[in-house]
């Protein structure tokens, strides 16, 4: 799958599937410096995934301090042709001009995706 280089970040598009509602998510930076994938609950408010009682509230540290987010089991994820089946996720209010979310090493692990960055590309291995 093709991904982009803009602004020092590389971006891809994710689709992710809740309740049987999809949506393609653009502009998600893939960082290979953050443990989990993180999606910005604005995001997705369209296909009514939001934050509900009994939802798992977890914490994350960074650069910008401490933010909240839950968690929400996914149907699907789907990354070009390759797929995760009931996949939890995290969601927060992260609200970064031009960004969607974060791309993180639980996926790309869990898919065994490697990144060439001579071609901006992104594919998986074997």
């Amino acid at each position: 799958m093709q991904i982009e280089y803009r602004d020092g970040l590389l971006f891809a598009s994710i689709e992710i599937v809740y309740q049987g509602r999809s949506k393609l998510i653009h502009n998600m930076v893939i960082d290979t410096g953050a443990a989990k994938t993180v999606i910005s609950q604005n995001a997705v408010e369209d296909i009514h995934l939001w934050v509900e009682p009994g939802d798992r509230i977890v914490a994350y540290y960074g650069i910008g301090g401490k933010e909240y987010a839950f968690t929400k089991k996914l149907d699907c994820i789907q990354l070009d042709s390759f797929q995760l089946r009931e996949y939890e996720i995290d969601f927060s209010g992260m609200d970064y001009e031009g960004i969607n979310g974060l791309l993180g090493l639980d996926i790309l692990l869990d898919a065994g995706f490697v990144l060439d960055l001579d071609k901006l590309e992104m594919y998986r291995s074997g």
